[in-house]
């Protein structure tokens, strides 16, 4: 399958400091990818070079199968950045109106757009009105206009709550389903956990790990932790039984290499008539995100 954004061998400097080295990715129609990094790891130079607005140093790239911010390119690219601005004097239903038109479409759109980022009953109020996850939700509905085949999102939950939140996941799991490509940076590690196909780590302007989560924890190779709970009394004997064992707040926590995990487990089994429960802990994608940009020097 033709990837929807390719980059190759991409790399861009300022004034003689690399912002981007050598960074190659692609992201496939309907693949959800979450990029990754701290301030000033290069995610938003790579973004702005994407969306055209700044011209790479070398490395070639792809963006809907055109250049970057041709306007084959931009007619299908979608941006929504951390902090969308809006004029307060407008309505919702207005601003969205607009940009329809701006797009050529029929303005009749503009509610069923708004009822999909879940504004429908704000629509007709002035966007002055709105708390920040509302407009963040404006903007969100600005960058579904014209069904986009990717979908660049900078820290795009900056400003909701919690259930505005999942229900932006569940948009985004719909529009993948549609075959959108999806490039989201996010510095909300415990979200992007679960809901992002790919994880690409950037760090010092260089991509230092990619894959699945399930590819991050085996590369990075950090130990699993297993809690235990005791049957009241043979806390002593769990502790004899295993050497490595420590007590915390009243549990028993071991931990172990991923690869001794099983024999770990079954050594606990073994237990059994002492131990009232078991809980196995793999690495956070936030301690995953730690150990590579500690490597890397950062």
């Amino acid at each position: 399958m033709t990837s929807t954004l390719t980059i190759s061998r991409l790399t861009k400097a300022f004034g003689g400091v690399k912002a981007l080295s050598d960074v190659s990715l692609d992201v496939a129609p309907g693949e959800r990818v979450a990029l990754l990094g701290h301030n000033g790891a290069g995610k938003s130079t790579l973004m702005k070079i994407i969306l055209g607005l700044v011209a790479v140093d070398s490395g070639a790239l792809s963006v809907c199968g055109s250049a970057p911010g041709d306007p084959a390119a931009r007619a299908k690219v979608a941006y929504l950045p951390e902090n969308a601005t809006f004029h307060s004097a407008v309505t919702g239903l207005e601003h969205i109106s607009f940009y329809l038109r701006l797009r050529g479409q029929l303005t009749s759109g503009a509610m069923s757009l708004l009822d999909r980022v879940g504004l429908a009953d704000a629509a007709k109020r002035r966007i002055g009105t709105y708390s920040k996850g509302m407009r963040q939700r404006v903007g969100l509905a600005q960058a579904l206009i014209g069904h986009p085949s990717l979908l660049v999102l900078d820290e795009p939950t900056s400003g909701l709550d919690p259930v505005s939140r999942r229900d932006f996941y569940e948009l985004l799991d719909g529009l993948a389903a549609e075959g959108a490509a999806i490039l989201l940076s996010s510095h909300a590690l415990t979200e992007v956990e679960a809901r992002t196909d790919r994880l690409l780590i950037l760090s010092g302007g260089r991509i230092v790990a990619e894959g699945s989560l399930h590819d991050l924890r085996r590369k990075a190779a950090l130990p699993v932790s297993i809690h235990i709970t005791a049957i009241n009394g043979y806390d002593t004997e769990i502790l004899a039984a295993l050497p490595n064992a420590i007590q915390v707040d009243g549990n028993l926590h071991v931990t172990c290499a991923q690869d001794q995990k099983l024999q770990t487990l079954a050594h606990v089994a073994g237990l059994k008539g002492k131990v009232a429960d078991i809980d196995v802990i793999p690495p956070s994608l936030e301690d995953i995100y730690s150990h590579f940009s500690r490597r890397d020097g950062q």
